[in-house]
């Protein structure tokens, strides 16, 4: 089963608590936490205030991604009781280990992001280390953009490796995720699903929500029906074929008896 992360940055801040609080309701698994610096992508979005003021609000983790440069700066303003996950870019880290050993050394889980540009391929000497990767299906920076197909063969690629290497790190995915293409995405492999417009500028946000929910359920009993179906095909050809060879046998005896009789 995977899980639903909002980006609160869609949201209307004029209502933040309200808007969290349908996410919650409607089954939502953690708060996703954009960071802009201006820098490392072109907007400003908000510091750790905004998502600490969403504490005691709301039982939901927070999942920061921290889109900035030099984030060994602001780190620790992000450590609170309720984050659970902080991802950085790899292309905003020259010393991406360092910043990993940072964030388990506060006890958090650590991710690594990859913009659409970049291979997944430069995070093989930690992936060990990774509690997450998160892979980016639009360029950072700007929300309401279409998703970029070429994720889904980053997210395949991580799939097996993690399989390969006997590694449990989550596979994330944010940009222009829908109900209309989530399907893809998961069956992909990935594990945690960031949705911004498609969730809060939707007229009523609990029941995107819980159709979002609802999308990946519907996906898993699907599957579960494919199997079965896949199981009593080959139970069907089993019996069929014992069925056939003993028809077969049968025949090769009578023509055996009619030449002896012959």
């Amino acid at each position: 089963m995977y899980k639903l992360a909002p980006s609160i940055l869609s949201a209307d801040f004029a209502r933040l608590g309200e808007e969290v609080e349908a996410i919650e309701k409607g089954g939502a698994h953690l708060i996703h936490v954009d960071v802009m610096d201006g820098h490392f992508v072109p907007n400003i979005s908000f510091g750790s205030t905004v998502m600490k003021s969403l504490i005691g609000h709301t039982t939901l983790p927070f999942d920061v991604h921290l889109m900035i440069e030099a984030p060994e700066k602001y780190l620790k303003d992000f450590v609170t009781d309720q984050t659970e996950y902080v991802t950085v870019h790899w292309e905003a880290c020259p010393k991406i280990e360092e910043m990993i050993e940072q964030i388990h050394g506060y006890g958090l889980k650590a991710g690594v992001s990859v913009n659409p540009d970049t291979d997944v391929e430069v995070l093989l000497p930690f992936l060990h280390k990774l509690d997450m990767v998160l892979v980016m299906s639009v360029f950072p920076g700007f929300g309401g953009q279409e998703f970029i197909p070429v994720a889904l063969e980053k997210i395949k690629t991580l799939s097996a490796l993690r399989k390969e290497k006997g590694l449990s790190f989550d596979i994330e995915v944010d940009g222009g995720i829908t109900l209309q293409n989530i399907h893809p995405v998961l069956e992909a492999g990935a594990d945690i699903i960031v949705a911004g417009s498609s969730v809060f500028k939707q007229k009523n946000v609990e029941q995107t929500t819980r159709q979002f929910i609802d999308s990946a359920l519907e996906r898993v009993q699907n599957e579960k029906g494919k199997n079965k179906k896949t199981q009593l095909e080959k139970t069907a050809d089993h019996h069929a074929g014992g069925a056939l060879g003993a028809f077969g046998r049968r025949c090769a005896d009578g023509q055996l008896r009619l030449r002896q009789n012959h």
